[in-house]
């Protein structure tokens, strides 16, 4: 098993590139490293440079790891060297999430925290949608009047956002989003007295994520607005383009789908729960 170091990281950054949509949480993780985006991860692999599987988890030496919830990624091409990498470079010691990995792993994952008497459960499952091509992205109708009010949260905000994040309204919730609202690109659109009344972020993975308008002003197409304008905003700073969006979210994942986001129907996401 091997740490990777920077250019390390750079290189193991363009070989995920060929895995999409697979890859793409962990593409993300380090797309943000690699331009210094602030990041309580370490990353492992089983060998090198030909990897099969590539792991993130917290760095012990980091001293803002205790701040957020502890979580784990990967991408693996053998269940087997996954497997062996769950048991050896995991510390299994406390809760923590597993997040964003295939479904076909779930097996693997149950079994070696049974290994571990680590109790485990399905946290959420979800779709991948992504921006193959930005010629695919609908562009919405924007008037004079809303383009004004198009703006960027910053750190008056977030109290806001961690109130009506589904997966917010605790410190750790409020910690995450400072720490996006700070280093990622964010959007929204502000009202006559300069309130944000809708937004869009991007977690530390890449991913677009926390897309809320509150209720007073919904069906003014404001989503729709956020999506296209942070999604060529992305584009055009090279991120990758991607969402993932939970099963029972019909709303989203429709809206999603009508401003071009596709979904290979072959990879279903996953999010775990360990040691809760």
């Amino acid at each position: 098993m091997k740490v990777l170091n920077k250019e390390e990281l750079q290189m193991a950054e363009g070989v995920l590139l060929n895995h999409f949509p697979r890859s793409f949480k962990v593409y993300g993780f380090l797309y943000g490293i690699n331009r210094n985006k602030p990041s309580t991860l370490e990353v492992v692999v089983d060998s090198w440079p030909d990897f099969k599987v590539i792991l993130l988890r917290p760095d012990p030496k980091n001293k803002h790891s205790q701040d957020f919830t502890k979580k784990v990624s990967f991408y693996s091409r053998d269940e087997e060297v996954l497997r062996k990498m769950l048991r050896e470079e995991v510390d299994w010691s406390a809760y923590f999430l597993i997040g964003g990995f295939d479904f076909s792993h779930s097996l693997t994952i149950k079994e070696v925290s049974s290994e571990k008497k680590v109790n485990n459960r399905g946290f959420t499952s979800v779709h991948l949608l992504y921006l193959s091509d930005l010629s695919c992205l609908l562009t919405p109708d924007i008037d004079s009047q809303l383009k004004t009010r198009i703006s960027s949260l910053n750190l008056s905000h977030v109290d806001k956002v961690n109130k009506t994040w589904k997966f917010g309204g605790d410190e750790k919730g409020y910690r995450n989003i400072k720490n996006l609202i700070s280093n990622f690109p964010t959007c929204c659109i502000m009202d006559t007295q300069g309130e944000p009344v809708a937004w869009i972020l991007v977690y530390d993975y890449c991913a677009l994520g926390m897309l809320y308008t509150l209720p007073e002003h919904r069906g003014k197409g404001y989503a729709k607005v956020l999506i296209s304008t942070m999604a060529k905003k992305l584009h055009a700073e090279g991120f990758p383009v991607y969402c993932f969006i939970e099963e029972d979210n019909l709303v989203s994942y429709k809206l999603f789908q009508n401003m071009g986001f596709t979904e290979d129907d072959s990879y279903r996401a996953l999010w775990f729960e360990l040691n809760f």
